[in-house]
């Protein structure tokens, strides 16, 4: 289907497969080579397993030595963070050790189903985003960066309103801000996540393939929505979201962030901060649509605006040639603005 080049890997997956308690100090482990491609040449992500407030999610980080900020990372719709792998060891190389970096995952987008089949909206992954601020980061005395993509640059903007004081720069990237009533494809996907049929039988139909030995579904994924993804996209989507009860968490908060989301963004906030915030959209992107690009143009004037026009998609996380194009990009965001900052 022509559509699905376009879409995130929520919805790619969605159309062509019918989209023990641990303490609070976080358990650590090397990714292996076996599992994700890494380029020798960049330092590697760390994997951790976290549980704050009692629910466990996924982690990729990279520390600094000497870091002078923290870059916090918040995903889309999956928020399976090794899609964002290449991406995240680009950005680290990229600032030149200057910042640590971490990804935290969605709850209940993880490989093991932690939570028992428990499903979480928009707002418990938002606050438990902020638990994790305050449980894991409340010692960092360093600027934290707010990254955010798709929805995740939603739930960043929702962190900045709550940590002023901790955090100094938000980028938002591919925005999914605000319902786009001209897009079908987020019609067919609000009706899908409506439906407690429908969503259950998609599940277990992604299900089925996740079932299937592993280098089964490998060839699948290549075949289909993967022929030009990296090796850590592939991984990702197979040993995460091929799973009965990330599906059903995909589809449970997507329902939830259309009925948000319906709702007007908050343009007091972003003309109050607008020095602070970045935002970049795609050409062809139907989540962040170049209307809303213009709409915050027009709404919060003198904001710092960018389209990537070297058709990654709004998947950009996907290959390594859109994670390094962005990586590039906002590293070079970053730069500009503490530079400006050192100059006042």
């Amino acid at each position: 289907m022509v559509i699905a080049h376009h879409l995130s890997p929520i919805t790619r997956t969605l159309f062509y497969f019918s989209r023990r308690r641990i303490s609070s100090k976080c358990r650590n482990s090397q990714m292996g080579s076996e599992n994700l491609s890494l380029i020798d040449t960049r330092k590697r992500a760390n994997f951790r397993l976290c549980n704050v407030s009692g629910y466990k999610m996924d982690l990729l980080e990279i520390h600094a030595k000497d870091p002078k900020f923290h870059v916090l990372f918040v995903p889309g719709n999956p928020g399976v963070i090794s899609f964002y792998l290449d991406f995240l060891e680009s950005l680290y190389d990229l600032l030149d050790g200057t910042a640590s970096v971490t990804a935290i995952s969605h709850i209940a987008q993880t490989e093991k189903n932690w939570e028992h089949g428990r499903l979480f909206s928009l707002q418990e992954q938002t606050d438990h985003k902020m638990n994790f601020i305050e449980h894991e980061l409340q010692d960092v005395k360093i600027p934290i960066i707010l990254v955010g993509h798709s929805i995740g640059s939603y739930i960043s903007l929702d962190i900045f309103k709550r940590f002023q004081g901790k955090v100094a720069y938000c980028i938002f990237l591919y925005p999914f801000l605000a319902v786009n009533t001209k897009s079908s494809t987020q019609s067919i996907i609000k009706k899908i996540a409506a439906s407690r049929t429908l969503s259950t039988g998609l599940s277990s139909i992604v299900a089925i393939l996740g079932l299937l030995p592993v280098w089964i579904s490998r060839i699948l994924v290549k075949n289909s929505v993967g022929n030009s993804w990296c090796p850590a996209a592939v991984e990702a989507l197979c040993s995460h979201v091929l799973r009965f009860h990330t599906v059903q968490n995909m589809l449970y908060m997507a329902m939830t962030e259309f009925e948000k989301l319906s709702e007007e963004p908050d343009w007091s906030f972003m003309r109050e901060k607008k020095s602070q915030m970045a935002f970049l959209f795609g050409v062809d992107d139907h989540w962040g649509p170049l209307d809303l690009y213009e709409e915050i143009s027009n709404k919060v004037p003198g904001a710092v605006l960018a389209v990537e026009r070297e058709n990654f998609t709004h998947s950009f996380s996907c290959t390594e040639a859109g994670s390094l194009w962005v990586a590039k990009h906002v590293s070079g965001l970053i730069k500009n603005y503490f530079s400006k900052i050192d100059s006042e």
